[in-house]
């Protein structure tokens, strides 16, 4: 079994599709498929499905939903499938007080994508910096869009669905920081100029994008991405940008050394340049 949340859902067996089209039915799957082997409470699938307005027959219809899993997992793995029947049970498998899938956390891309973050991050604080970049790259080459981007999801998805988004997000800055490190400031800035559109408050992108430009030669428009974005924070906010981005817009006004580029073991984020 192959399945992606990354992206739309998707979820394969033999090269058959188990996904239903109906919404609750997916959801199920979803919720089971992020936490292969491990089951899944009765209670927390009611509360995805249905909140906390539980209909009477929500036990009943929990079960039916996974009647009907297992029908599509059944006709996928065929007449030559483990153990006919018993094997779709043991795939989709019920325990006391709960389901789960039984199959292992790389059919599920989350679980690549988050071991090859984890691969990353230990590459960055190693000083391997053209390791991390690589193995961070092929983290994020792992999402085809926003996680679950055609699943609606209920209360218990959508944390998992912020979950992986800020995951990602974090992703991308170290992803940044490293290139930053190897001097590809240059090849960063149209990738920057969009992120800080689409984040107008995050003050770690937004030192990105500076520090992109000021080795890029654009001081000037360096010192225009602070200004804006001082003024979104004030005017959105009431607050002024952090000590740290304060400090990192005076080294650009004093043209500071320290911000060119500079490899070696010192590990940290470009945000932290300046950090106390």
């Amino acid at each position: 079994m192959k399945i992606q949340v990354l992206g739309p859902l998707s979820a394969e067996v033999n090269g058959g599709s188990i996904v239903p089209s109906a919404r609750k039915p997916r959801q199920i799957l979803t919720l089971l498929a992020l936490h292969p082997g491990r089951v899944m409470p009765v209670p927390t699938l009611m509360e995805e499905l249905w909140g906390t307005d539980l209909p009477q027959s929500a036990l009943t219809t929990l079960q039916t939903y996974i009647l009907q899993l297992r029908r599509r997992l059944g006709t996928a793995m065929g007449p030559g499938g483990p153990g006919g029947a018993g094997g779709v049970k043991d795939v989709l498998a019920t325990r006391h007080g709960g389901y789960l899938l039984q199959i292992s956390p790389e059919s599920v891309d989350v679980h690549e994508y988050e071991n090859l973050v984890a691969r990353g991050h230990s590459d960055f604080e190693r000083g391997d910096d053209e390791g991390a970049a690589a193995v961070l790259r092929a983290a994020l080459a792992l999402w085809k869009g926003p996680a679950l981007v055609d699943v609606r999801v209920g209360p218990i998805l959508e944390i998992e669905v912020m979950r992986l988004e800020e995951s990602r997000l974090v992703t991308v800055e170290r992803r940044i920081d490293v290139d930053l490190r190897l001097g590809r400031h240059t090849e960063l800035l149209a990738e920057l100029t969009e992120l800080i559109a689409r984040h107008p408050q995050h003050e770690g992108l937004h030192s990105q994008a500076m520090v992109a430009l000021y080795r890029s030669g654009r001081q000037a428009r360096a010192l225009d991405v602070y200004r804006r974005l001082r003024a979104r924070l004030i005017e959105d906010l009431g607050v002024e940008p952090s000590p740290q981005l304060q400090r990192l817009h005076q080294a650009m006004l004093t043209v500071d050394p320290a911000l060119d580029v500079q490899a070696g073991p010192k590990r940290g984020s470009t945000f932290d340049l300046y950090a106390v």
